[in-house]
């Protein structure tokens, strides 16, 4: 029987240079989904962007014997990456100043945008801002139950939890939720229609106008984390929330021309204003029936890093 060469050692490299580009496409295959997981958990796309990398680096350093299935390795990673920052992350959640909201995430209109209310319900500011109500482990179950469409086999190997108890979460996450989720489903081109009239009204400083497209109970959030504009805490109140616009804009807006664009933000109609280039703020509201219910207003500098430069 003849004896057989050991590889060579450029063998051996080439062998190496075809695995690790291997690896490499697999990893870019699943990175958005990694991206959409991690953002809907943390609330943060710098957050979310760093947990991806931490994700790429544990995936160079898996063995073959490590994988069996590539997407549901990294999935693994990122969920226990994002469940475990939030729970070291919690007292600084606690220390921020004023009123936090999620990190907002800002794209152009298409050129024909459609109706897309049951894909942009759970990435909406009104969506993440309602996870804040779970535990990370209650968060990240319903997240890959009810967004990924995940089997509660492949949940309990993605906590190490056994299923019975991935059920009991995943059921107690929907009790936190049922309460507090929307009353009304609303389209997309009602919220623009809505938008575009909150706009005008608070553009002009017209009260009563403001007013009239604004739900009675309406709720104003404004995040500045102590470098924008904000208020401490939530303004309840359609009467109280536009005096709180319309005095705001006065102190806030500066006198250097303001530029906005109509833009999506978090899969809802929005816009970015701009001075100098540079944006000042996002807004984004939650429609009821037929009035405004909630506003979004996001001006921590640090919060519209990602947002697209104005051209």
């Amino acid at each position: 029987m003849p004896e057989q060469s050991s590889p060579t050692i450029t063998q051996m490299m080439e062998s190496r240079v075809t695995s690790d580009a291997q690896k490499l496409a697999a990893f870019d295959q699943h990175r958005t989904l990694l991206l959409s997981v991690a953002y809907r958990m943390l609330g943060s796309i710098a957050d979310a962007e760093d947990m991806v990398q931490e994700t790429f680096i544990r995936w160079q350093q898996a063995t073959t014997e490590d994988v069996q299935s590539p997407r549901a390795f990294l999935v693994t990673i990122v969920s226990r990456l994002c469940i475990n920052y939030l729970q070291s992350a919690r007292m600084q959640r606690e220390q921020y100043v004023g009123q936090w909201l999620p990190e907002p995430f800002v794209e152009e209109f298409a050129s024909d945008p459609v109706d897309t209310v049951e894909r942009d319900e759970f990435l909406s500011m009104a969506f993440l801002m309602l996870l804040e109500r779970l535990s990370p482990v209650e968060r990240a179950a319903f997240l890959l139950r009810e967004v990924f469409d995940y089997g509660y086999a492949e949940i309990s190997g993605i906590l190490g939890l056994n299923e019975a108890n991935c059920r009991q979460i995943l059921r107690r996450a929907r009790q936190h939720l049922a309460i507090a989720r929307p009353r009304f489903r609303i389209s997309d081109s009602k919220r623009r229609e809505l938008l575009e009239l909150f706009v005008l009204a608070s553009g002009n400083g017209n009260l009563e106008r403001l007013i009239s497209v604004l739900e009675g109970d309406v709720v104003l959030y404004a995040d500045g984390g102590g470098k924008g504009f904000a208020v401490p805490n939530p303004i309840f109140g359609a009467m109280n929330v536009a005096r709180a616009i319309v005095m705001g804009q006065a102190k806030f807006l500066p006198r250097e021309p303001v530029v906005s664009r109509r833009v999506s933000i978090n899969g809802m109609p929005g816009v970015v204003s701009y001075v100098a280039g540079r944006p000042l703020y996002a807004l984004t509201v939650e429609a009821g029936e037929e009035r405004i219910s909630s506003i979004y207003f996001v001006t921590n500098p640090d919060k519209l890093s990602h947002v697209p430069a104005l051209d």
